[in-house]
């Protein structure tokens, strides 16, 4: 059957979003190329940046004060700031101490999010801690939550819970576990790499993703990041520490159920939080709001 001209307008515009698609993680999107690329950087040049560093806690740079907090957080708590960046924004001044890895050099990506490097965890980092570059967190949860990371044997993966409930799994709906803010260690990383989840979207593309009647499982899921380790937990005996959510909203600056939020970049692969972030939020309002105003320091400078 041929394709009517709206179906090939939507198809080159799918394509030219391609590279974006890819920065942000997903299986769909993503070359076999590309894919093998990241493995050889992850265990190279990945893993040589993070040589020695017990526990490394990614921060991503959208936005130099921001991430700037993020980083005297995370030093605070006794991890080691991995600071990586979207290549539009660039990276941001570093506190003593970070380290700042180009996760995009060699693979040339328009656009990345932390979501590309934490899929290949178990191939440069012993655990990784990571989070979103809008979430920020009241001190005494932050402390618990890196205590919690800390503790985590090799093998578990501790992730935000949005799991659904019993009524709406009989609708058909799941839900997943999210990545505003966790900690995955080597072998739980391996591991869902061999069973083919992870934290990529569409796991179900994923290279090792099972094929024939047990791939037929793996439908009732949704597609979105996440939703990978929660087949990962129900499917294939993970061990994922589950992280409430609820406490985690205040310090999350988004445009999730906030109807005073003003778009500044696409709704689509190429959103741009470096646009978005600042135009809507106050970082030092925040940091007052949440208690952290002591992480502030001075602003960056270009």
């Amino acid at each position: 059957m041929s394709r009517t001209p709206v179906e090939d307008a939507k198809g080159v515009e799918e394509e030219a979003l391609r590279p974006f698609y890819v920065g942000k993680g997903s299986w769909h999107w993503i070359s076999t190329e590309q894919a093998e690329q990241a493995q050889s950087l992850a265990s190279g040049k990945w893993a040589d940046a993070l040589a020695g560093i017990d526990f490394p806690w990614l921060c991503w740079n959208v936005q130099s004060d921001w991430c700037l907090v993020q980083q005297r957080m995370v030093a605070s708590a006794g991890w080691t700031p991995i600071v990586g960046f979207d290549p539009r924004i660039g990276p941001p001044p570093l506190i003593e101490g970070a380290r700042l890895v180009d996760f995009n050099e060699g693979l040339d990506l328009p656009a990345m999010s932390m979501m590309f490097p934490i899929e290949f965890a178990w191939l440069f980092a012993p655990r990784l801690a990571f989070w979103h570059s809008d979430l920020l967190v009241r001190e005494p949860l932050f402390r618990r939550l890196s205590d919690r990371f800390k503790a985590l044997r090799d093998g578990q993966t501790a992730a935000v819970d949005m799991r659904l409930g019993w009524l709406r799994r009989l609708r058909g709906h799941y839900g997943r576990y999210w990545e505003l803010i966790g900690c995955t260690t080597r072998r739980a990383s391996l591991d869902q790499f061999n069973a083919g989840c992870g934290w990529w979207r569409r796991p179900m593309a994923h290279p090792n993703a099972p094929t024939g009647p047990r791939a037929k499982t793996r439908e009732k899921y949704m597609k979105d990041h996440g939703v990978g380790i929660l087949i990962w937990d129900e499917q294939a005996s993970g061990d994922v520490v589950a992280i409430n959510a609820k406490p985690l909203h205040e310090g999350h600056c988004t445009r999730i159920g906030n109807p005073r939020y003003r778009k500044k970049s696409p709704i689509d692969a190429r959103r741009d939080l470096s646009k978005d972030l600042p135009y809507n939020y106050d970082l030092q309002e925040v940091c007052a709001q949440l208690g952290l105003s002591h992480f502030l320091g001075r602003p960056a400078t270009y």
